[in-house]
């Protein structure tokens, strides 16, 4: 990356694909920036800039290269893809870290349990300028589109046109509305919902808070 490039990104500051870090803080934090690039469009972890794009550098481009690469294979499962480059800006060393989108989502902090669990697995994805919790609905959305899964012998049923007139009248559908809605249980309302996204007749969005809501095409 050259010079004048990295003074674009920062001075966009941070956001859907840019997050700064003055420095190193712990494996776990780094592990879900990391974590919530490859799980939704990739992004760029600048080391050495802090959050309001003030130039600090960091001390050791070796050490923070070292805890990167722990991190990335031993924090995240399956391991992070990543690339790395030492700009000096300044006079300051920036590290620069690129997580491009992964094609193997979703990926979690390491809990060293051999399939991934709905009920106990940290899975995080970008919303904005944060890296989020990943609701359940979600992450079994992020599973269908890299198992390039398919649905079987789907059509629209009493639920799906439930959904369609409750947006007729609003803007979003959460998975609470819709088993209120329809008077059906929560568990049903995710699968619906999830059929309906993994179908192309919505789109799932995530708030900054980590909970999910549903909006027409």
């Amino acid at each position: 990356m050259n010079i004048k490039k990295l003074k674009n990104i920062i001075a966009g500051g941070e956001n859907l694909t840019t997050e700064f870090k003055q420095r190193f803080s712990t494996h776990t934090k780094i592990a879900k920036e990391i974590i919530a690039f490859a799980n939704t469009i990739g992004g760029i972890l600048l080391f050495g800039i802090d959050d309001d794009g003030s130039i600090y550098g960091v001390e050791s481009e070796k050490e923070i290269s070292e805890l990167i690469k722990e991190t990335a294979e031993s924090y995240c499962e399956p391991q992070i893809i990543y690339s790395q480059e030492f700009v000096e800006l300044f006079g300051r060393e920036i590290v620069v870290v690129k997580i491009p989108q992964s094609e193997v989502k979703p990926h979690r902090i390491q809990d060293y349990q051999s399939e991934l669990d709905l009920n106990s697995a940290e899975v995080y994805v970008r919303v904005k300028d944060m890296s989020v919790p990943a609701s359940k609905e979600m992450i079994k959305i992020l599973q269908s589109k890299s198992n390039n899964s398919k649905l079987a012998k789907y059509s629209v049923g009493k639920n799906e046109e439930v959904v369609f007139n409750y947006l007729l009248e609003n803007d979003s559908i959460s998975v609470l509305e819709l088993k209120h809605s329809a008077n059906i249980s929560e568990r049903r309302a995710s699968r619906t919902l999830i059929k309906m996204v993994r179908a192309n007749l919505l789109y799932i969005h995530t708030k900054e808070n980590g909970q999910t809501f549903f909006t027409s095409l």
